[in-house]
């Protein structure tokens, strides 16, 4: 179980960093794109150099993975490690969209044990701690219980042909709410079929699992964070009565996107 001090004090760390996104937020600031579409602003950066400074003031011996600080092997020897998205869902944050939120976790031993999210542009902060359930603004929250596939909440823009029998809803930007949706019951299933980053989903995955859901990668298989690529192919969040029929709906799509 983890720490419960500890998880205060890194919840204190992200609400001062979603603070400091929130009143850069819909002003004018530096942004430009690192790769094809692939947009970074000022104030990623900035919110990456506080929470450095404040989760390594913490836990000195921890190691670091930050979309936005180069990454060193030295992590891979470190027992826990700080997995970190300054602003995820950085497109919605420079269009002045609300999608967008702070993701910290700690992980030790390849194993998520505190996940922090912080999305002030929406009001919302969610927290989990290994054993000790999800929180959303310090209210406990719940994984739906559906059990059918066919009709299932997804969050997005429009579905493919092939799965028209599902239901689309709002979708954020950042992967990560969208995976705390499936936590606060307000989606039914999130899923990624393409080779993404540990920092986009390590908090969220903990939020969910906390709050019952069941969160793999897209064919199945346990997620194991602090890996030398710090990648995962996909990842499939959903209530845990429909996971094995989305498990089978994406097995073939996966197989072949993951080559």
């Amino acid at each position: 179980m983890a720490d419960s001090g500890l998880a205060d004090a890194v919840t204190a760390v992200v609400q001062e960093a979603g603070a400091l996104a929130l009143r850069h937020w819909r002003t004018d600031f530096h942004c430009w794109e690192k790769g094809p579409n692939d947009p970074v602003s000022q104030v990623d950066l900035d919110v990456n150099m506080l929470l450095h400074a404040r989760l390594t003031a913490l836990l000195p011996d921890a190691g670091w993975l930050s979309e936005e600080t180069a990454d060193n092997a030295d992590r891979l020897a470190c027992r826990r490690v700080w997995v970190v998205d300054p602003i995820d869902g950085t497109r919605d944050y420079i269009r002045g969209r609300d999608g967008w939120a702070v993701s910290v976790a700690l992980v030790e031993q390849g194993r998520v044990t505190i996940g922090v999210l912080d999305a002030p542009a929406r009001g919302d902060m969610w927290r989990a701690a290994h054993g000790q359930r999800a929180t959303r603004n310090g209210a406990a929250i719940q994984v739906g219980d559906r059990a059918v596939f066919s009709g299932s909440r997804v969050p997005s823009d429009g579905l493919p042909k092939a799965d028209r029998d599902l239901v689309a809803v709002a979708k954020p930007n950042s992967i990560a709410l969208r995976i705390a949706m499936v936590a606060a019951d307000e989606a039914d299933l999130v899923a990624t079929l393409r080779w993404g980053y540990e920092w986009d989903i390590a908090a969220a995955a903990l939020i969910a699992a906390e709050a019952g859901a069941t969160v793999t990668d897209a064919f199945g298989a346990p997620l194991v964070f602090n890996t030398p690529r710090a990648q995962a192919f996909g990842v499939l969040a959903t209530t845990p009565g429909i996971h094995a029929a989305a498990v089978e709906r994406l097995s073939e799509r996966a197989r072949v996107l993951s080559v």
